[in-house]
């Protein structure tokens, strides 16, 4: 984490007033700066929580706060590299001393890793890489958060995982399926790890939506891709980041307070159709 961090909304350490399904509670979310990590900040400061936004990029973090600040809310930029142990307790640390406490964390951070390479000529250092930032990372950040929510009572977690979680990828991401099925894993068993401690854990499993790892293939392919969410989503078409963070705030919020352990598909429904 950099030396120094910027907050901006309320008067410092003082609940927002705004109603919703996440006043007064603190959420912290990885990978905030853009794409899903920054919807998800954004619709859970709409729900009245005191955010903090986990990036490496300090000027996109900045912004998605400065949005929060300027729609009323209140928001904590927090300077970190998810793959560095000291650097995820250094954020949980700064999280607590800043708002006392942490009720909510999303682990959005991730990254796509080689694509429509055959398996057997990915390079180690990409596998490796793609299961550090994927699947290490989210271990790092649980480490971390568990604790500080049991300190508060209870709570909840959400991971970001994929469809291709759920099933084969398309050909040539091994690292990114192999990593986003061990975070359904790994989600599930840190629910039945804390659920007697009041926290909740679960995963959220994202078809193809526009994102920062999405949009530049939607302009360099557009035809590939055309034929990609025919063929992932019912619906025929991207989803938002919008509607990912939705059901993310709604699991992070007391409506889903009997719901853990769930991998959670949102992709406009399955294809397995005859038309």
């Amino acid at each position: 984490m950099g030396a120094a961090d910027v907050m901006l909304g309320a008067a410092v350490g003082q609940p927002p007033t705004r109603a919703g399904r996440l006043a007064g509670k603190v959420v912290l979310v990885t990978g905030g700066s853009s794409g899903l990590g920054a919807a998800t900040a954004e619709a859970a400061a709409t729900e009245g929580a005191r955010v903090v936004i986990a990036a490496r990029r300090r000027d996109r973090g900045e912004a998605v706060a400065g949005r929060i600040a300027a729609a009323g809310g209140e928001a904590l930029f927090v300077e970190a590299d998810v793959t560095s142990a000291d650097a995820v307790a250094a954020m949980v640390a700064a999280t607590v001393d800043r708002f006392g406490g942490l009720d909510a964390a999303v682990n959005n951070a991730g990254l796509t890793g080689p694509v429509l390479t055959p398996l057997a000529d990915i390079a180690i250092k990409d596998w490796r890489a793609t299961l550090e930032t994927n699947l290490t990372a989210t271990f790092l950040c649980l480490k971390a958060e568990l604790p500080a929510i049991v300190a508060r009572g209870g709570g909840a977690i959400v991971n970001l995982s994929s469809i291709y979680g759920l099933r084969a990828s398309d050909r040539g991401h091994a690292p990114y399926c192999a990593s986003k099925h061990a975070v359904i894993g790994l989600t599930r068993t840190a629910a039945v790890d804390y659920a007697r401690q009041g926290v909740r854990v679960n995963a959220v499993c994202p078809g193809f939506a526009h994102s920062e790892m999405v949009d530049p293939y939607v302009t360099a392919m557009p035809e590939l891709m055309a034929k990609v969410v025919e063929r992932h989503s019912a619906m025929n078409r991207l989803g938002e980041a919008a509607e990912v963070a939705r059901t993310i705030v709604w699991l992070l919020s007391d409506e889903a307070s009997f719901v853990s352990g769930a991998a959670i598909e949102i992709g406009g429904g399955g294809t397995g159709r005859l038309y």
